[in-house]
């Protein structure tokens, strides 16, 4: 398991439906790309890791960091899996760009676990994790 991951603020997104219906309208060429300033000084150590989305102030999604490539602005790409799995919210503060976040800081996602949050609709786990119920 990667050790280190990101976490950005989906900026204009206020559910998770949003941000999947955000994310499936960038997709291209089998990846999601993200564009940001700069490329984290720690780029390799982010690859295989995730991007956890911020909505509501809180960790409530994630997707796969595939790879980074140079835009012809000389932006940088975060290439994305298409993926967006939900996980168990935690609280988070809003701020700008993206911040570096450990692997135990990380959230779990909502499959393999012992409670059976799994076998919950998709759409009232979001719900209730929107709540911090679960």
């Amino acid at each position: 398991m990667p050790s280190l991951h990101i976490s950005k603020v989906a900026v204009g997104c206020r559910t998770f439906d949003a941000l999947r219906k955000r994310q499936e309208s960038r997709l291209r060429d089998g990846f999601v790309p993200i564009v940001t300033r700069f490329k984290p000084t720690r780029a390799d150590e982010l690859i295989g890791g995730s991007i956890f989305w911020i909505i509501k102030h809180r960790l409530a999604a994630r997707q796969t960091i595939i790879g980074f490539a140079e835009g012809e602005d000389r932006r940088t790409i975060i290439r994305l899996a298409p993926e967006l799995v939900p996980v168990r919210a935690l609280p988070k503060r809003a701020h700008q760009g993206w911040r570096y976040l450990a692997a135990e800081d990380a959230p779990l996602d909502f499959d393999g676990d012992d409670e059976g949050l799994a076998a919950l609709p998709p759409n009232l786990a979001i719900k209730l994790a929107a709540l911090a119920l679960i």
